[in-house]
């Protein structure tokens, strides 16, 4: 089959899976790294992608000037709608039931009778087909959408076939890291990475619920000889094997179905979910749109960028559409602000050979970015999620 065939039939396959579902139930991204990177500060306008809205949540516990939240999936955005609205009209135990047990019996009337007034014209009509998501008593919300779906194949995999339940519950219960390490390397790792395992993770279709398009598969295969298969399996190696999985929320909701107390995002935690019901939340505005798309219909200064992984899926095809968001990132970037993101790359040169106009001459973006990179790359390796290759911390000069 020729490559064009192949990266035809990739994309059809990731259009099918993207178009009309929730694709991310939970942030996968590290907001720990994300607050330490952006020194956040009561002046700073923030742009993030929404994705699954925990980490706006997360960025306004800081208490910044105002956050927009921008995602071209509309179902993402209406996730972190209905997550305000519960914050909002919730009291506390329902509302961690709701999002920390992924689960609330009688949801129904009480997403009718308080929620489903506080959402936008779009998000009601979406949640009011969707809100069974929360009301299943198996399965709970975080093995709903596509990401949820591909989590919970791998569970009846892990519970049916492998049948390593107790090795899994085990590691993360593990009172040490040498505990942890122990169980992952002699029970886990050789009964979990089987050959079937790692075929699956060669599917576009695979690849695809867990929101990887070819472009960025292309890349890691530029990384790693051995390919995907090669770059997942060091990937746990550092999450099961080298970093503490106590506080790992985004490998123990994927892996469970539910968050626990002491391990789960911050908005989850009793404090915090007063100080965002007390005003923070008011702080967070929310927009479907791309980036650039936000960036030309607002007339906003924004000092703090926060572009997750994106620009993996405009390097190859989509070139011209990464320079015109750059173009307009500069425009309204207020002086020596600060932009993060993260990359299935070791190196994102496509980002610096991106050309923009500035008083009246092309410059590449490179030429405007002042990179952190020693403090990005320490700041990475403690990154409880360890699923991109590479991590950035710039300042923009104009």
């Amino acid at each position: 089959m020729s490559t064009a065939v192949i990266e035809w039939v990739s994309g059809r396959v990731f259009n099918l899976v993207h178009r009309n579902n929730l694709v991310y139930n939970t942030c996968w991204e590290d907001p720990r790294l994300d607050r330490v990177a952006l020194q956040l500060g009561p002046e700073d306008t923030v742009l993030v992608i929404t994705s699954a809205g925990c980490n706006t949540l997360d960025y306004a516990l800081t208490a910044p000037r105002h956050i927009y939240a921008v995602d071209m999936n509309p179902r993402q955005n209406a996730l972190l709608e209905l997550k305000i609205a519960g914050i909002r009209q919730l009291d506390y135990d329902t509302f961690y039931q709701m999002f920390g047990n992924g689960r609330l019996p009688g949801i129904g009337k009480i997403y009718r009778e308080k929620l489903r007034g506080e959402l936008s014209p779009w998000a009601r009509k979406w949640w009011d087909r969707h809100i069974d998501f929360f009301s299943h008593p198996k399965l709970t919300f975080y093995f709903r959408g596509t990401s949820g779906t591909f989590a919970r194949m791998m569970n009846a995999y892990v519970d049916r076939v492998l049948r390593i339940r107790p090795w899994i519950n085990a590691v993360l219960e593990a009172r040490t890291l040498e505990e942890q390490r122990e169980i992952y390397y002699r029970h886990l790792r050789p009964r979990a990475w089987t050959r079937t395992v790692r075929t699956l993770m060669r599917r576009d279709t695979i690849l695809a619920l867990l929101g990887v398009p070819r472009s960025q598969r292309e890349q890691v295969e530029e990384i790693y000889p051995g390919g995907i298969v090669e770059y997942i399996e060091r990937c746990l190696d550092s999450v099961f094997g080298e970093l503490p999985l106590a506080d790992n929320y985004f490998w123990r909701v994927y892996m469970t179905g539910r968050y626990t107390p002491s391990c789960c995002p911050e908005y989850l935690k009793v404090e915090n979910f007063h100080a965002l019901k007390a005003g923070l939340v008011d702080r967070i505005s929310i927009y479907t749109d791309t980036v650039e798309g936000f960036l030309k219909k607002n007339e906003v200064a924004i000092s703090r960028f926060v572009l997750l992984d994106h620009m993996d899926w405009l390097w190859d095809k989509h070139f011209p559409l990464l320079e015109s968001e750059w173009q307009w990132i500069v425009r309204r970037a207020v002086p020596r602000a600060r932009l993060i993101w993260r990359s299935g790359a070791l190196r994102t040169d496509f980002v610096d050979r991106a050309q923009v106009e500035l008083d009246g001459r092309k410059v590449k973006v490179g030429e405007l970015l002042h990179y952190h990179r020693e403090w990005a790359a320490e700041l990475h390796k403690r990154c409880r999620v360890h699923t991109y290759a590479s991590f950035y911390i710039a300042d923009l000069l104009k």
